[in-house]
């Protein structure tokens, strides 16, 4: 068995996010693209997004911090810390409404 800490995870990288130049980072905690479940921890400055991309397979995004924005098509869904959104099955974005760290879970 293995064990982290989300919160130590997503402190790390707002750090590499405030210096990055797209304003974001991530770190894969879980899994990988070879196995049907991953969980990755995405770090963004406040006004980042993650362009409109395709939906890899069933997906969820847990707030640990901070408010985000989910949009696909003309649906959007806010969030902030402690709540979780169901990944439509659709292309989508992500955008941070104030410095954030979500946990992303896919599985394919």
């Amino acid at each position: 068995m293995r064990k982290f800490s989300l919160d130590a995870q997503a402190r790390e990288l707002a750090q590499r996010a405030a210096g990055a130049s797209n304003g974001r980072s991530a770190q894969t905690v879980y899994g990988g693209h070879e196995q049907v479940l991953r969980q990755t921890v995405i770090a963004l400055r406040a006004d980042a997004v993650l362009a409109e991309h395709d939906n890899p397979g069933e997906a969820t995004l847990f707030v640990l911090r901070g408010r985000v924005r989910l949009v696909s098509g003309p649906d959007e869904w806010e969030a902030r810390e402690g709540d979780l959104l169901v990944v439509p099955q659709e292309r989508h974005s992500l955008e941070a409404l104030e410095d954030s760290a979500v946990l992303l879970t896919v599985a394919k």
